[in-house]
């Protein structure tokens, strides 16, 4: 009984160590880069937020919602922290449907900064129909809702190139290595000098890329900073109860005389 048990677990920690190193080869062949949000004091770089949100505005957002962001949010600390201003004026180019007034009718107006980002389009349905049958994912969670995260989506916006030879696409199909299945309806969305940043940044395809990536990171996590700052201090105070415990314990015990 003994043996067969034995047997079990170490066939049980053969299985986790092989899907852990499979795992692991699987995110090495994912691209990466210096993302200052990782880790246990990470931050999210603020000029980084403001061009990837510059992005995802003037490349992405013809597409692509974000359904669970309001403009507010854009001059909140610990985001791209854009002035007041600033994120008012960014909404007002949008437009959103209000009402009823006072005759009963609803009314179209500019975005106010407590609006949630207008969607793209009207519903799934137009979603769908005007992108060739796929339905372009929220990009709110992007980040959290994909394998490999971050790095993933990074290695997919950079993994569009020529299929082998061996590969047939379909019309209205582009190969990109980094996708599951390798085939992705989306076309590439980012070539070099597409936008002009506001910084003066040189607009590569990978600066593009890492400044989205960033952005997406944020939303997907706005209150990340807030939530180190706090983790942070709840491991100080554990380290400080834990050492008042012990000496309390030491000056208890030390009452104790052992038995002879």
């Amino acid at each position: 009984m003994k043996n067969i048990i034995k047997s079990i677990c170490f066939i049980f920690l053969s299985l986790i160590f092989l899907s852990q190193n499979i795992f692991a080869e699987e995110k090495k062949k994912l691209l990466t880069t210096d993302w200052s949000f990782k880790g246990y004091f990470g931050k999210f770089d603020r000029a980084s937020l403001q061009r990837g949100y510059q992005v995802y505005a003037e490349v992405c957002a013809s597409c692509h919602s974000l359904k669970y962001l309001s403009y507010r949010n854009l001059a909140e600390k610990g985001g791209p922290e854009f002035s007041k201003e600033q994120a008012k004026a960014i909404a007002a180019n949008f437009e959103v449907t209000d009402g009823p007034n006072d005759d009963g009718d609803m009314f179209v107006r500019p975005a106010k900064l407590s609006d949630k980002f207008v969607n793209p389009y009207q519903n799934d349905k137009e979603a769908m129909a005007s992108n060739g049958g796929a339905y372009p994912p929220d990009m709110s969670v992007l980040i959290k809702a994909r394998s490999g995260g971050a790095d993933y989506i990074y290695s997919l916006l950079l993994g569009y190139e020529d299929p082998p030879n061996d590969v047939i696409l379909d019309e209205g199909v582009y190969y990109n290595k980094y996708m599951y299945g390798n085939m992705i309806k989306m076309p590439n969305p980012l070539s070099d000098d597409l936008i002009e940043y506001n910084d003066g940044t040189k607009a590569t395809e990978e600066q593009m890329a890492k400044d989205l990536v960033t952005f997406l990171a944020w939303t997907a996590e706005p209150h990340l900073e807030a939530r180190h700052k706090i983790g942070f201090k709840a491991i100080i105070y554990l380290i400080i109860l834990s050492i008042l415990a012990y000496f309390s314990m030491k000056r208890l015990w030390s009452r104790v005389e052992p038995e002879v």
